[in-house]
């Protein structure tokens, strides 16, 4: 085994990116490395910490018990160090490569993409952002695993290595095609009335399929319920079968408001006062001084705020 007097610390960057990528020509690509040369770092990094680290599994390779055990110590470890040396007035948006990498609901496709799109080609043209939708049950987790940069949920407790801030709270409203036959006696922004809500079915957002929402709880509390006839995990699935149908759906009133028009739906009041959303974004202290970080955080949340109103 290694001591630190004879270890090689570059060989620390390499396992990092071998522990993300699974591949010896990916972790190279990602380092700026040629394969042979990461293949032969792997060799030392073997020798000096006495264990296999990685083996072949088809076109994968898999990480060993020991080596899954040291990623998120090796990252938070290698994040600090960048920190520690990175020039605190480094970070000019204007010329900084960096690619970030969220996970969020499509909504954030349709709400925040557009608006963040057109400010970062005005501002950080170098700057790329994916979202990305991860597993369900799992998406501050991956904040860990370095999987993603951040993560817009609903409120929800958080770890002590996590940190957050709210971004954004929406009302609901409810969504019907424009020749509904039941709806043909409201105008759009009318109240629903509460035995039409309750009969007519539902198509409701659940990225688990589970047949209970917002709506339910607040049905609960005058002793009603409604009629979930189907479940989607993505908004924009939503009100594509509420537009192709006679199902209605609670939607945020700012997405609802955004699309109404080109999905032919109109959009009215629900007939009982329903918790609005709270969403917030959440990020892996290890970065929360990391000056791109910081920055792109704050463009989210000034966009995210705006549409609270």
């Amino acid at each position: 085994m290694a001591n630190l007097s004879s270890f090689d610390l570059n060989l620390l960057r390499v396992l990092d990116a071998l522990l993300i990528e699974h591949s010896t020509v990916k972790a190279g690509a990602r380092l700026g490395l040629s394969q042979p040369a990461v293949s032969g770092a792997l060799k030392r990094l073997r020798l000096s910490l006495g264990d296999e680290l990685f083996f072949r599994s088809g076109q994968k390779l898999e990480a060993t018990e020991y080596a899954l055990s040291l990623k998120e110590p090796l990252q938070d470890i290698l994040s600090r160090v960048e920190a520690l040396i990175r020039p605190q007035d480094a970070f000019d948006p204007a010329t900084a490569e960096h690619s970030f990498r969220i996970s969020g609901s499509d909504f954030f496709a349709e709400m925040l993409l557009p608006a963040l799109a057109e400010y970062l080609t005005a501002h950080a043209p170098l700057l790329r952002v994916h979202l990305v939708d991860l597993v369900p049950d799992d998406r501050v987790g991956t904040l860990a695993s370095h999987d993603v940069d951040f993560a817009l949920l609903p409120e929800t407790p958080l770890p002590d290595w996590a940190d957050g801030q709210p971004v954004f709270s929406s009302t609901f409203s409810v969504i019907a095609r424009q020749d509904h036959p039941r709806t043909a006696g409201l105008a759009p922004g009318d109240v629903m009335p509460l035995d039409l809500f309750c009969d007519l079915g539902h198509v409701l957002f659940s990225t688990e399929g589970n047949p209970k929402g917002l709506g339910d709880e607040a049905l609960a509390r005058i002793g009603r319920e409604r009629n979930v006839a189907m479940t989607l995990p993505v908004f924009s699935g939503v009100y594509r079968a509420v537009a192709g149908s006679d199902l209605i759906a609670l939607l945020p009133s700012a997405l609802a408001h955004r699309i109404a028009r080109s999905a032919n739906l109109n959009v009215f009041e629900p007939p009982i006062p329903v918790d609005p959303a709270r969403l917030v974004l959440i990020w892996h202290r290890r970065f929360s001084e990391s000056p791109p970080h910081l920055w792109l955080r704050r463009r989210i949340t000034e966009l995210l705020h705006a549409l609270n109103a």
